[in-house]
């Protein structure tokens, strides 16, 4: 799951970072408003994390407008301030969920965990599909009940084919949630996992849609999908 942390407090920023790092959250971090801003134009992320106090602008001021201008991203607003009025506002300007300082790394993870599941229209963390069921909390893939080890980027890949059972997403779009804004990364890297996936997975767990992209297919070992 790729989150967007924007908090200009560096020593909170880097301790968040590091938190939901170590719990399978993929978190990119933007240091100010405009910085913010830049990376949700060029980027796609499942959830934002959104620090009121911001340098350049009032974080409420920037959710405000963005959600004028249609961004639907979840936003958990993570703040000091802590009255009901303040809590108000917030929901009000679009926020989904609120989180006061000084708060628990797994309460902020646990939040954006339930974030996600109603975004998707889930009760539950637990993402089934076909024979494989994937659990983002515990970071684990099962096929027909049995454990699958996958990687890091290769559940991060799987999870942006998961978020978007119908859609076809672009190879960019599929490096963006994989890499971000990784510079080294080399032409056939995607391509690489791509392969990983439908060794473990199934063949046609990643189907390619010529010219356009890929999108989720049924998973499962090829022998499942013989008549």
């Amino acid at each position: 799951m790729n989150i967007l942390l924007t908090e200009d407090n560096a020593l909170i920023a880097s301790g968040v970072v590091a938190g939901l790092t170590a719990q399978g959250f993929r978190v990119m971090h933007a240091a100010s408003a405009a910085e913010a801003e830049a990376l949700l134009r060029t980027l796609q992320f499942d959830a934002w994390v959104l620090d009121l106090g911001l340098p350049d602008e009032d974080g409420l001021s920037l959710l405000r407008r963005l959600r004028q201008r249609g961004v639907v991203i979840p936003v958990l607003l993570l703040t000091a301030r802590d009255s009901v009025a303040d809590r108000v506002s917030g929901l009000q300007e679009g926020a989904d969920d609120y989180l006061v300082k000084p708060f628990d790394l797994r309460e902020l993870a646990a939040r954006l965990h339930a974030l996600l599941r109603r975004a998707a229209g889930r009760a539950s963390s637990l993402i089934e599909h076909g024979p494989l069921r994937y659990d983002p909390v515990a970071c684990q893939a099962f096929l027909h009940g049995q454990p699958i080890d996958l990687s890091r980027r290769e559940q991060v890949l799987l999870q942006a084919l998961l978020h978007n059972p119908r859609r076809v997403l672009s190879g960019e779009q599929l490096k963006d949630a994989v890499y971000g804004l990784d510079g080294e990364v080399e032409s056939n890297a995607l391509n690489v996992h791509i392969h990983h996936l439908r060794r473990k997975l199934g063949s046609a767990i990643v189907e390619t849609v010529r010219g356009l992209g890929y999108r989720l297919g049924p998973a499962g070992h090829d022998e499942d999908h013989t008549p």
